[in-house]
């Protein structure tokens, strides 16, 4: 059925914009703040803030609003109501301890890759990932493989749009190299990110394909920076990864 204006509650459509302007780089909001991130005027978006704040998905200091853990219950109950968790996470878990390394699964949602499932075996980013996490796509071994599953003109333009900011000195900032990187993915079948996204981490990731043949997350495995160069990365990590690939696609439709 075709959606109609008066179907539509435009207070709520607000809301969830202003609920979406917070994140790990934007952690605690002014009023002013959310209503230049939502494009809003300043008295809608205080309304929005303050029934957050009365709601219990956020923390009021007078100054600055925060997410309380109760929005956590948004997120979350989002992804456990996918079915791709459930089904991966007890290869993920079988995975990382054959290979001895951290193991996740993600998927794209816009420019940047949400972890679905994780199997942790030892911390190697300073950040804690877990399901819900996100991450840039350009420069992540998920995000690459999940960008060349896209059209290629719909890949660049992700790119082009993205916050290109290096985060380590590897860090790939021209978007025609960036692009490069997903057609190497794209004509691989993997991608290898060599401490990009932190220094000392490096990852490889696969896509993972349902029985259709169609791309519908991605897996990988992080390392710390130990092993010589990349083709050792490969040698000893892709065949691991390329067996749980054929696993998952005879189990997803």
């Amino acid at each position: 059925m075709p959606n109609k204006s008066s179907d539509i509650i435009s207070s709520m459509a607000k809301g969830l914009r202003v609920l979406e302007c917070f994140g790990a780089d934007r952690p605690k909001l002014t009023i002013t703040d959310a209503a230049r991130i939502a494009d809003l005027d300043r008295a809608t978006a205080r309304r929005c803030l303050l029934t957050l704040h009365h709601e219990g998905y956020a923390e009021y200091d007078g100054k600055f609003f925060t997410l309380t853990p109760r929005a956590l219950r948004l997120g979350m109950g989002a992804i456990s109501s996918l079915p791709l968790p459930q089904v991966v996470q007890p290869w993920l878990d079988q995975l990382t301890e054959h290979i001895g390394q951290s193991c996740s699964v993600s998927i794209l949602d816009g420019k940047e890759i949400v972890y679905l499932a994780r199997a942790a075996q030892k911390r190697v980013m300073s950040i804690g990932l877990m399901p819900g996490s996100r991450l840039p796509a350009h420069c992540t071994s998920m995000g690459r493989v999940l960008l060349a599953a896209l059209p290629r003109e719909e890949a660049r333009r992700l790119i082009e749009n993205s916050d290109l900011t290096p985060r380590t000195k590897y860090s790939v900032t021209d978007p025609a190299e960036a692009m490069k990187c997903v057609d190497e993915a794209r004509s691989n079948g993997y991608a290898v990110i060599d401490q990009e996204v932190e220094i000392g981490l490096r990852s490889i990731a696969v896509p993972l394909i349902d029985g259709r043949g169609e791309v519908v997350a991605a897996l990988n495995t992080g390392m710390a920076a130990t092993h010589r160069d990349r083709s050792e990365i490969i040698d000893t990590y892709l065949s691991p990864l390329l067996k749980v690939q054929s696993g998952i696609a005879r189990i997803i439709d």
